[in-house]
């Protein structure tokens, strides 16, 4: 039987939880006076929330004391979890569990690779907690995206060697690391930003499990 190892980011792979980092730090903008759009939110995905907090304080022209920007940052990710808390399996993109029961079906191993620190506690409200052999998140890796290290580390717990796995990922710079990695990466979302993936799928809708079963064989 063939295996492969199959990694999945979470935010805009399995989830969309974009839209709570949005609103989060809207409301963070808000209070700050510094207004702050949706379009301005597309340059904050896959960025990490220091980086992202100093892009917003350059939007605004807001400068803040290193102790009231830690306070900022603790704020932020306070109002972020109270979305997270209300989470359900209705949150899940579509098709995305009957990938990873497939997967599961045909004995692949299956890894989370993402850099959120809320990783786990997404995956238990969304039901899938137990479906994943590994979960590497931003508690376990050091360096951001494109740097392959979470999808390294990934494929050395799933005991899989890493051009034997196969990385969904919604973010250029996610691409970038699992091709750096010399894993297939397959791209989830708008062909235009993800055009280095070896294949880009709107949605899962778009891979049917015959296709699923054509990369297990690969």
């Amino acid at each position: 039987m063939s295996t492969k190892g199959f990694i999945f980011d979470l935010d805009g792979v399995i989830v969309d939880t974009a839209k709570y980092h949005y609103l989060a730090w809207q409301q963070l903008a808000q209070e700050l006076g510094i207004s702050f759009t949706e379009t301005q939110n597309e340059e904050l995905k896959g960025v990490s929330r220091v980086r992202s907090l100093e892009k917003i304080l350059a939007w605004g022209g807001v400068s803040l004391t290193e102790e009231e920007f830690n306070r900022q940052l603790q704020k932020k990710n306070k109002e972020y979890l109270t979305y997270i808390e209300t989470m359900s399996e209705d949150e899940l993109l579509p098709d995305v569990k009957r990938v990873l029961y497939f997967l599961k079906e045909q004995q692949q191993p299956l890894a989370l690779g993402s850099a959120s620190k809320n990783a786990r506690l997404i995956l238990h409200k969304t039901g899938l907690f137990e479906l994943f052999d590994a979960i590497v998140d931003g508690t376990n890796v050091t360096k951001a995206k494109p740097s392959p290290e979470v999808f390294m580390v990934a494929a050395e717990q799933l005991g899989m060697a890493p051009e034997n796995c196969i990385v969904f990922e919604d973010s250029l710079a996610g691409i970038q690391a699992a091709n750096t990695a010399k894993m297939m990466s397959i791209g989830v979302g708008n062909s235009n930003i993800l055009q280095q993936a070896n294949r880009v799928i709107a949605t899962f809708t778009e891979l049917p499990n015959p296709e699923l079963e054509a990369l297990i064989h690969h």
